[in-house]
């Protein structure tokens, strides 16, 4: 079946949600963040977006942008492009990392505007982080060079001061919309880690080291489905994340 067309939005602004492929994980660790956050800042000033909030999750991606001279799928594939052949590099590995096609929502209104920013700071917070967990959150308190803060703290007041104090309350307000939803699951204890390798019939998950590749790199397979990050299966292994990575 031929792929739905985007709905286009009136106002430009779109929220993103970008995954990894079969909910893999996309960051392994604060440097990854750091470089996808670099790529955006370059793309923007290439692109001609606005970044109005962002929340990096270890295997999803939120956004909220609004378009400017590039269409906006191409401004995304450049972005992906870029990270992944850097992840690829650094992990030695290959293949595709994201999903093949992101998610968005148009934005066409101030009320939903301001209720897709909490929800994206608010991410974190539905797995015990905190809201400044890798989000643009704490940009719009202090000084940013990526997060266009200006025409979102006009909404609360044209007083910078008693917008930003505005903007603090409204962000400790708890959302309960779901926008764009893709589900965020809770992390896996290591203690549901080894009741899951029992199911397989493993006792002892240090056990994977002396499996043949193949069969190594189906249960890897199948405990990183089940929600297990990288860094949680190479410490309770001991195989080697690069190992981890290619399964």
């Amino acid at each position: 079946m031929p792929r739905q067309a985007r709905r286009k939005s009136e106002t430009g602004i779109y929220h993103i949600v970008k995954r990894g492929i079969k909910r893999q994980e996309v960051f392994q660790d604060d440097e990854d963040k750091h470089i996808y956050l670099q790529r955006l800042l370059s793309y923007k000033n290439e692109c001609g977006f606005e970044v109005y909030a962002y929340c990096l999750m270890d295997n999803h991606i939120h956004l909220l942008l609004k378009e400017g001279a590039e269409d906006m799928s191409e401004a995304m594939k450049k972005i992906g492009v870029s990270y992944v052949y850097r992840y690829n590099w650094k992990y030695n590995r290959v293949g595709n990392l994201f999903q093949d096609r992101y998610k968005s929502e148009p934005v066409e209104d101030e009320k939903y505007l301001l209720t897709v920013l909490r929800y994206i700071h608010q991410n974190p917070v539905k797995i015990g982080l905190g809201i400044d967990h890798w989000t643009s959150y704490n940009d719009y308190i202090g000084n940013t060079r990526l997060t266009d803060i200006k025409p979102i703290l006009a909404l609360f007041n044209h007083n910078e001061e008693v917008a930003r104090k505005e903007y603090k309350k409204y962000m400790a307000t708890p959302c309960d919309a779901d926008c764009l939803d893709i589900s965020v699951r809770t992390r896996i204890t290591d203690i549901e880690a080894r009741e899951i390798a029992k199911r397989l019939g493993i006792s002892n998950l240090q056990e994977l080291q002396q499996m043949d590749k193949d069969k190594r790199g189906t249960v890897l397979r199948y405990l990183k489905e089940e929600g297990l990050t990288g860094r949680q299966l190479e410490r309770l292994t001991g195989v080697g994340r690069g190992i981890i990575l290619r399964a």
